[in-house]
């Protein structure tokens, strides 16, 4: 865990579907060693089908409230993800004066995807799939939840 930061914030454009995922599946992968949490730009309700496809997963997104920047408490973290040009913006700017690391990881908005339910399914899985990469390679291997 030596490479593991103490706090990360994920952060999107509405915390709507790929933060609050990142949020969650960091969560469920390291448990309570490191402070995870998730903000946006805007705000907006927890996308539907974001829950569906972390349902399929067994990680539930139900409970999570979006939030923005500016209703934080807290901005003392290690380092922020952004997973969209309008977070980096936005994350650069909280961050000017802190010694806080800012990394972008581009991540398709699976919102912008049309067609079929499954199809849209399909990209929400991606985004997921995605993210859970990422954060597997970016920290040290998970083990058991504590």
């Amino acid at each position: 865990m030596a490479d593991m930061p103490g706090s990360v914030l994920f952060a999107c454009s509405q915390n709507s579907v790929r933060s609050p995922m990142a949020e969650a599946i960091a969560k469920h992968l390291y448990g309570k060693r490191v402070y995870f949490d998730s903000v946006g730009v805007r705000a907006d309700d927890i996308d539907p089908f974001a829950i569906a496809v972390m349902d399929e997963i067994g990680i539930d997104l139900h409970r999570h409230h979006a939030k923005t920047f500016d209703d934080l408490q807290d901005t003392s973290f290690d380092l922020v993800i952004t997973l969209s040009p309008e977070a980096q913006h936005s994350a650069v700017e909280m961050t000017r004066t802190m010694a806080c690391d800012v990394e972008f990881w581009p991540t398709p908005d699976a919102t912008a995807v049309e067609g079929s339910r499954e199809a849209r399914l399909i990209a929400y899985r991606d985004v997921r799939d995605r993210l859970m990469d990422r954060i597997k390679k970016r920290f040290a291997a998970p083990t058991a939840v504590v």
